[in-house]
């Protein structure tokens, strides 16, 4: 059984019709949505448990989870929520340099169109910086955008490694995609 880590508006699966939210959870638009950083429940409840923990502190080579404060040209400034599966405690801030977002094709990325304020971002710890600012990289399929939302306030679908959609409006964005697992087959 894996475990599934889940950050505040991601959504968790359909509400059924009597549902009340539960622990670290509510209800939007007919879906399950977590409120807090942390693990689904078990037994499908559709709960969230938030994880305490001791200071985690990032290191190189950690996988990171966080959210995209601002951009410009040149990179991606990143609020680290989670290293692994631990929230932190501490503020940490990564940045994600232009030539750290591919592995391939580095001469042709352009932040504005892998990136936008306010995503959620899974990223590789590659250098430390100075206090409490990290140097990420999404230059791996398993790293990039795992959460963001569309014009319209919608949580947006990947559609391939470099394009999401929005659900509502139909309308396409470009995203650094993270490659995830193919759960609904």
């Amino acid at each position: 059984m894996s475990t599934r880590i889940v950050v505040p508006g991601e959504r968790l699966g359909p509400a059924r019709h009597d549902q009340t939210p539960q622990a670290g959870t509510y209800l939007r638009g007919g879906n399950v949505v977590a409120t807090v950083v942390g693990v689904v429940g078990a037994d499908d409840q559709l709960s969230v448990q938030g994880k305490s923990c001791k200071a985690a502190i990032p290191t190189v080579g950690a996988q990171v989870t966080g959210k995209v404060k601002r951009i410009n040209s040149r990179m991606a400034i990143v609020s680290i929520m989670m290293i692994g599966a631990q929230p932190v405690k501490e503020d940490f801030e990564g940045v994600i340099r232009v030539e750290n977002v591919r592995a391939t094709e580095r001469d042709k990325v352009q932040i504005p169109k892998c990136f936008r304020s306010g995503d959620i971002v899974r990223a590789e710890v590659i250098s430390l910086g100075e206090a409490h600012s990290y140097i990420l990289s999404t230059a791996k399929n398993e790293l990039g955008v795992i959460f963001a939302q569309s014009a319209a306030g919608a949580t947006m679908i990947p559609i391939s490694w470099e394009e999401m959609q929005c659900p509502e409006t139909g309308s396409i964005e470009n995203r650094k995609v993270c490659q995830i697992e193919n759960t609904s087959q």
